[in-house]
């Protein structure tokens, strides 16, 4: 390929649309388990974490539910991900055995959310949340300031980590907020430095985001032997979890989030007809099983 502007600007409009193809493969999962936030400085705020609220019957005036405000906040990151393409191998016509290396390119960019949000999950066990004890802890303080009671949402154990999920609401167990998107840009102007004193063309993505813990009410964790009787209770537990004001915060154990190495141990507790004694499974389908690569804990 002849080297000049015009043929540069179609080689970088042909693996910008490479990108653009590789974020579109990608399939991440960040969605399932994060609350996307928009931010629009550089660290955001999330005082109205644990503002769970309920109706009551309008009696009389207004009761303004002046709930504990928190100081939790979230720091944006930027993040970055560059290749680069010796300036002969272009003129070479060598550039197609790249355009894959761009669609992958684009596609990491679609899943580093998944990185940043499961690596949150990953560390609740040692990570403060709004409440400032550890995401995944024994006494969560619940209740009127003066009249708390400690809450856990950690069954204990040593093993591999198993998580139920509620993610039926607005508000999911972790938040991945976003500054700005992922895009893609190229450095390839035959007076650019890198063109000139390292004889190579750039392309590269960049982003700028973070993710962070929600609300610890929402995710339930165990490190106990994954079985009828510990998914049992701990779905038991979960559900049973009451707000600040004492009503119950209904919440729903949807999914039950496992490593690879815990999928047949979950799809035996809720997806087998009958246990190994014969016996009915009566846990059978009461929530989804999703297998999540990320999951290290």
């Amino acid at each position: 390929m002849i080297i000049n502007q015009g043929n540069l600007a179609i080689l970088n409009q042909s693996f910008s649309a490479a990108f653009a193809g590789g974020l579109a493969m990608a399939a991440p999962m960040w969605s399932q388990i994060a609350t996307l936030v928009p931010s629009t400085t550089a660290e955001q705020k999330y005082g109205w974490l644990g503002k769970i609220t309920k109706f009551r019957e309008w009696i009389g005036e207004r009761q303004y539910q002046n709930l504990v405000q928190h100081d939790y906040a979230i720091k944006n990151k930027t993040f970055e991900n560059t290749v680069t393409v010796g300036r002969d191998e272009i003129e070479d016509d060598q550039y197609g055995v790249y355009k894959p290396v761009i669609e992958q390119l684009g596609q990491d960019a679609a899943m580093h959310p998944d990185e940043l949000v499961f690596a949150m999950l990953n560390a609740g066990f040692t990570t403060p949340c709004y409440d400032g004890q550890y995401f995944f802890d024994t006494d969560h303080p619940v209740g009127a300031p003066g009249n708390q009671v400690s809450v856990s949402n950690f069954q204990g154990g040593s093993g591999a980590a198993w998580f139920l999920v509620d993610n039926t609401k607005v508000i999911k167990p972790i938040i991945y907020q976003k500054r700005r998107d992922y895009a893609f840009q190229a450095k390839t102007s035959l007076s650019d430095d890198n063109v000139f004193s390292r004889n190579e063309f750039v392309w590269g993505a960049d982003g700028r985001g973070n993710a962070g813990l929600g609300l610890w009410q929402l995710a339930y964790a165990s490190k106990q032997t994954l079985d009828v009787n510990s998914f049992a209770d701990a779905r038991a537990a979960h559900q049973s979890f009451i707000g600040d004001n004492g009503k119950p915060l209904v919440i729903r154990s949807a999914e039950l989030w496992v490593p690879p190495a815990l999928e047949q141990a979950a799809l035996e507790v809720v997806q087998a007809e009958r246990l190994a004694n014969g016996a009915s499974n009566v846990m059978r389908n009461l929530s989804k099983v999703v297998v999540c690569p990320w999951l290290t804990a």
